[in-house]
């Protein structure tokens, strides 16, 4: 198992930017891929972002192409979302994943390790 703890979230205006850090720690980050997911409330959690084992290969949802950007410094154990031209729909609940596979999957099913979560609040 890995651990996993999220910050860097918090109020900011549509428009804005925030950056989202999650570190890892326990067993060898580079073995895993990372996801970022979000929870709206009443609503299912849903893939924002997934980075390859090296960095090299990114998903991004159809709703935050272009806005938000993920990555990780292995050398740090960190994975982080940059978000930008936040709108109010990305008021969430955002969680960290990982799951120590070679492929970069996108359900949060598959996903076997999971941080507290971090609020964000975009006001219109």
């Amino acid at each position: 198992q890995v651990q996993l703890v999220e910050s860097g979230g918090g109020l900011v205006q549509a428009g804005g930017s925030l950056r989202l850090s999650c570190a890892a720690s326990g067993r060898t980050f580079s073995n895993y891929v990372m996801g970022w997911f979000r929870q709206a409330p009443g609503k299912e959690r849903d893939i924002v972002a997934v980075i390859s084992r090296t960095g090299i290969t990114r998903y991004y949802a159809d709703s935050v192409k272009g806005r938000f950007t993920i990555s990780r410094d292995n050398a740090k154990n960190t994975v982080y979302l940059e978000m930008n031209s936040l709108k109010p729909e990305d008021t969430a609940v955002y969680y960290c994943a990982a799951k120590q596979t070679v492929a970069v999957i996108t359900s949060a099913y598959e996903y076997d390790n999971w941080g507290q979560g971090t609020q964000v609040t975009v006001s219109s």
